[in-house]
């Protein structure tokens, strides 16, 4: 352990490490597609099954995010990786023994509950590992977390890719990812350590004015202290934040996006003794004046806005994730219905691992790229946001159109670089806009978004590729029409699609219109002091 005290720096950035080390265990779930099919077909379940059982692994990874969220930030990283062991070792080897017991022996619903864990052990590991590395670094936070967000979108493609050298089969593969989540965030638990924090120099208050706050006139405000003896200068409430960035006097802005991918800030993360003189360092690293979380956050438009549409194109990502591996069956088997089962498995690991290093590069880009946008463009960080909506909206029409099974890698490189870049911006949004030292409940509750679209979607995938399939010789429901098995979803996901870029446009002509106001308003205000 002398390694890990004899310089507090080399202490933080190992810690950095062993949160990628433990992303890597956190992004499974995007590889359903290299099991699921096969899965189904050994135990016999249709599409919808088999769609609902993918569903409820992205269910435990976004709907257990608020309680997750409230244990990190009282408990510590720690914790959450304990949790995530257990969880993980829950769902995938029973889900492996199902696979071996064959059909009848484990119920869907059942099942239905070991994919859940799987998510849900995601979820926890995930939310530690982003919480520590933001903890360790926070003036250069973008760039301690973008490791581990990067880490996450890579996680499918590392076990693929080990699943290569091993023995193949579905069994083999369920037993790798039994094995490898549990062991990656073991490894890394020794080395999760939050250290006290330097001396920090706050960065300039530009950004302040980068994202709105829309209200009605009558609406109550929530970057300004309300009641009776309110402070003037802050007001530390969860159901409330303090001033008006463009009425007050400068502020800290510790907080700005320029520091923060995603920012987790909270004094009960450190344990033992050191708790009382990291809860004083930590506050000190963000700003005093903005903490909006809980039931607060529903009184405020920008939350509804930011939910919807992460919500929407979540959900037209996560339909072609969970299937891509049905897309590539139906192509192949109407394309050259002599190909074997092996040989589809093969090509199913193939798009997931494109899916899984397109979203990689796609969270590396937005994530970076977002900072560059805002600090040397004074661009809005909406304009991520609309690349990635304008990137889905192509993939969609890619997939009503490619009928070759050789093509297909387009859908799934779009998809994964749209998703990616989707999810590198966004945490980094909801950090400014409602503060961070609930970050963590605030990730979790912007994460239920998904649950509801991507069932919808799912759900529709599955019920259109089922009015397709037909019974073979083995008794096991396929599809044969290419991609008539499927383009009617994709059609529908299209139209969210253009959706999601008017909310983006939306938003981007908004805020511009927000900015112009506040330069005016400080423009007026430096005329009259120099004429007074």
């Amino acid at each position: 352990m002398a390694l890990l005290t004899s310089d507090p720096r080399r202490t933080r950035i190992i810690t950095v490490i062993a949160c990628t080390v433990t992303s890597l265990a956190c992004g499974t779930n995007y590889g359903y597609s290299v099991w699921g099919p096969s899965f189904a077909a050994r135990l016999r379940l249709s599409a919808t099954d088999s769609n609902l059982i993918g569903t409820m692994g992205n269910l435990g990874m976004y709907a257990f995010g608020i309680p997750l969220g409230i244990m990190v930030d009282a408990r510590g990283p720690r914790w959450g990786v304990v949790l995530a062991i257990m969880l993980f070792a829950a769902g995938y080897y029973p889900i492996a023994k199902a696979y071996e017991a064959g059909p009848g022996v484990y119920s869907v619903a059942l099942i239905c509950v070991f994919s859940f864990f799987t998510g849900a052990g995601s979820c926890s590991a995930f939310t530690a590992s982003i919480k520590a590395a933001a903890l360790n670094f926070p003036e250069t936070r973008g760039t301690a977390t973008a490791f581990p967000l990067a880490a996450y979108g890579l996680s499918a493609l590392l076990w693929a890719a080990i699943a290569l050298l091993l023995p193949p089969g579905t069994y083999n593969f369920l037993i790798l990812l039994a094995t490898g989540t549990v062991v990656l965030p073991l490894i890394s638990l020794p080395f999760l350590r939050i250290s006290p924090p330097q001396t920090y120099h706050h960065l300039p208050q530009h950004e302040q004015q980068v994202l709105h706050r829309t209200r009605s006139p009558n609406s109550p405000n929530p970057l300004h202290p309300q009641g009776p003896g309110a402070p003037s200068h802050t007001r530390k409430n969860p159901y409330s934040s303090s001033i008006e960035s463009h009425e007050s006097e400068a502020m800290p802005e510790s907080s700005d996006e320029n520091s923060s991918l995603l920012s987790k800030s909270s004094a009960e993360d450190v344990q033992g003794s050191e708790s009382s003189k990291h809860h004083e360092s930590d506050r000190n690293h963000e700003s005093p004046h903005l903490d909006i979380r809980g039931f607060a956050l529903l009184r405020l438009a920008e939350f509804w806005q930011l939910f919807c549409m992460l919500g929407l194109l979540t959900g037209i990502g996560l339909m072609t994730i969970n299937n891509i591996g049905n897309d590539a069956q139906a192509l192949w088997k109407h394309y050259d219905p002599s190909v074997t089962s092996a040989f589809i498995e093969k090509r199913q690991a193939v798009h997931v691992s494109i899916l899984s290093f397109c979203s990689f590069t796609g969270r590396l880009l937005s994530g970076i790229g977002s900072d560059v946008l805002v600090a040397k463009f004074d661009r809005s960080r909406f304009w991520c946001l609309f690349a990635s909506a304008v990137t889905f909206c192509v993939a969609q029409i890619l997939a009503t159109a490619i009928s070759n099974p050789h093509l297909l890698v387009l859908l799934s490189g779009s998809t994964g670089l749209a998703y990616g870049v989707l999810f590198g911006v966004y945490p980094s949004l909801v950090a400014h806009c409602f503060g961070v030292h609930g970050m963590s409940q605030n990730w979790g509750t912007m994460t239920l978004a998904p649950v509801v679209s991507g069932n919808i979607f799912n759900l529709l995938y599955g019920r259109i590729y089922d009015a397709h399939s037909v019974k073979n010789d083995d008794g096991n429901v396929e599809c044969l029409a290419g991609k008539r098995c499927y383009s009617s979803a994709y059609w529908v996901t299209f139209g969210a699609g253009v959706l999601g870029v008017g909310c983006c446009l939306w938003s981007i002509w908004h805020e511009f219109k927000v900015h112009q106001i506040k330069t005016g308003k400080e423009r007026q205000r430096s005329d009259h002091e120099r004429i007074a």
